[in-house]
């Protein structure tokens, strides 16, 4: 059984627009999706994560089938553009969410949250409010939260793109050694050749709602020119 992602046959209409994924996705690997804008990027994250549902096909996630499952049943962590803190609450309580809804925190718990704090760069901020921290502050939080939920897949949808080029440059660090401590299974949607670099394994080129190209990161880079993935 496939350990990463499968989707097989994985059809969606919205709107006017048709998408079909057939493809699988590496266990333990970085993997980039690129392509033009429009082209279904978001839209392919978006059926892994359940919030979309296809109209047919099989989803199988780390080894099970989900393709009906709700978003919080999937073994998924998620980190968006838009950090979703929650600014009437400390930081602390914010990561913490991730690990319990309710906040019924062991003190192991606890311990781990203020872990996965030290472990992004912001040991000591748990009583900060995220109105209080920079853009880059904000989304590390937001990586905290998706470290102790200490799930299998990590789907990241441009988490970096609002932030200044220096600050980019060292939250794609950031990401790859966490992948390197976890060995999760990371899924991340990007416009950026350079992040593609950084950070990826491999690389899943979508067009027009299909998976047009899958292939190693050095592939990518050997056989595809900036135009040609939209990029």
């Amino acid at each position: 059984m496939h350990d990463g992602i499968v989707l097989d046959q994985v059809e969606l209409t919205l709107g006017t627009a048709g998408f079909l994924f057939d493809c699988g996705i590496e266990s333990g690997a970085i993997t980039a999706i690129a392509g033009p804008s429009g082209a279904g990027k978001s839209t392919l994250l978006n059926l892994i994560a359940g919030f979309e549902q296809p109209r047919s096909g099989r989803l199988v996630i780390a080894g099970s089938e989900h393709t009906r499952r709700h978003p919080a049943e999937r073994p998924i962590s998620l980190v968006f553009q838009d950090h979703n803190l929650f600014a009437h609450l400390d930081i602390f309580t914010n990561v913490a969410l991730g690990v319990s809804p309710s906040m019924r925190l062991t003190a192991a718990d606890r311990a781990n949250v203020d872990d996965a704090l030290t472990r992004v760069g912001l040991g000591g901020f748990g009583r900060r409010m995220p109105g209080s921290l920079s853009g880059g502050e904000r989304q590390r939080a937001a990586f905290a939260r998706a470290l102790v939920r200490r799930r299998p897949v990590l789907l990241l949808d441009e988490p970096f793109a609002s932030l200044d080029p220096d600050l980019r440059v060292q939250m794609a660090k950031l990401l790859v050694d966490l992948h390197q401590e976890t060995g999760n299974t990371v899924v991340i949607v990007t416009h950026d050749r350079d992040e593609i670099r950084r950070v990826a394994d491999r690389v899943l080129v979508v067009e027009q709602g299909r998976i047009a190209r899958h292939l190693r990161k050095a592939e990518f880079f050997d056989r595809t020119e900036p135009s040609a993935a939209g990029m």
